[in-house]
């Protein structure tokens, strides 16, 4: 099989160490941290507003409290919501996926032998049990320090100047990947260089003083930092655990056609609301099945298309084949086999078009691939037609 490196990039600066952060960052706790406190919130008569989770992502579990006391106007107190609410966390925590690339970069780093640590603003007796779930995790961490460990949690710098204590080193040769903006500024102050993943939808441009902001860990390049680099990059495609997803055609922003000349075959994202959460936004590609037509490649992309400045996440298919006619309501499933890139903004409509074009032509030649082209026979896609 062709195996083909990430293009070389500069390298920013020689680390030795890694040091991650868990909630948002390794483990995608943002939709049970909503699904918990709308059910709680519900039983004050209150809504849980989605948006106010910008207001506790990060925080200790003290603070996080007592913002949604402040925000709600609770009558309880912040320690009565924690002592309610700790059990329905607690019965989640086994529900907890691996955000994507969490799993990659611990078995990579682990397996070059990286010093990697964990801190978090969690209780320690909170992290444990969040990474028993996840094979492997606990002993690939060297060091292991929680919220409840040191005097002052994020945005202070101690977490992170206890870790290098602990390690060995000195802080200017950690590297700290977190998503949240405490742990930026707590990663800054403790003189590391910080990578910040932002968990929270169209706010990476607050993220200034991170040496780095990707949209996922997916497009983590550790060379650049003087670290192995990734070998599982194949013809500018990242081979991905295949996911499925299907419904009927629906109309989209009539853009495809008439502003790209790019028709896509978009579908409803309705019922898919933890499916778009557990996904980065980006450009992926597969195969399509449509029920009266047979199979076709597919690339799409899922997100809020900067460029036309997207209110909701969407999932746009373009299925690389030439049809005569519209096919709305038709039965579409898709499986998803790899990644291109991140969602991108572009300086103009002309660059843009350029781009999906680029992303066609590397998804025609990625699935002509043994590794990919094997999937155009999945019965998912089959059952449909």
């Amino acid at each position: 099989m062709i195996r083909k490196m990430s293009t070389a990039q500069p390298l920013k600066k020689l680390v030795s160490c890694v040091i991650l952060d868990l909630d948002g960052t390794l483990l995608n706790t943002d939709g049970i941290v909503s699904d918990v406190l709308r059910v709680y919130l519900g039983k004050y008569g209150k809504q849980w507003d989605g948006r106010e989770i910008k207001k506790i992502v990060g925080k200790t579990p003290l603070e996080a409290a007592s913002a949604v006391v402040e925000d709600y106007e609770l009558s309880c107190t912040t320690s009565e919501l924690l002592s309610e609410i700790t059990p329905m966390f607690s019965n989640q925590w086994c529900n907890i996926k691996a955000l994507p690339g969490a799993n990659r970069l611990i078995k990579h780093l682990s397996g070059h032998r990286v010093p990697m640590a964990l801190a978090s603003n969690s209780p320690r007796e909170n992290i444990e049990t969040k990474i028993s779930y996840h094979q492997g995790w606990k002993e690939s961490f060297s060091v292991i320090i929680a919220g409840d460990e040191v005097r002052l949690g994020k945005p202070s710098p101690e977490i992170f100047l206890e870790v290098a204590k602990r390690l060995n080193v000195d802080p200017s040769s950690c590297l700290v990947i977190e998503d949240s903006l405490p742990g930026v500024t707590a990663g800054k102050a403790a003189g590391m260089e910080v990578v910040a993943v932002p968990s929270i939808p169209k706010q990476a441009h607050l993220y200034t003083s991170a040496d780095e902001v990707i949209n996922s860990l997916l497009d983590l390049r550790p060379e650049k930092w003087g670290l192995p680099p990734f070998q599982d990059w194949i013809k500018d495609t990242l081979p991905l655990e295949p996911w499925r997803i299907g419904g009927p055609v629906v109309k989209g922003f009539g853009r495809g056609s008439k502003v790209l000349g790019i028709p896509t075959a978009n579908l409803s994202t309705e019922g898919y609301g933890s499916l778009l959460s557990e996904h980065p936004s980006g450009v992926y590609f597969g195969w399509a099945g449509l029920s009266k037509r047979g199979v076709f490649k597919m690339v799409m992309s899922i997100g809020w298309n900067p460029y036309f400045n997207n209110t909701e996440k969407t999932i746009e298919p373009w299925l690389l084949h030439n049809f005569d006619e519209d096919f709305y309501g038709e039965e579409l499933r898709l499986i998803i086999v790899g990644y291109i890139r991140p969602e991108a903004n572009f300086s103009s409509l002309q660059s843009l078009i350029e781009k999906i074009h680029h992303d066609r032509k590397v998804a025609e030649e990625a699935l002509d691939l043994p590794l990919f082209s094997k999937y155009k026979d999945d019965p998912y896609l089959k059952s449909s037609t």
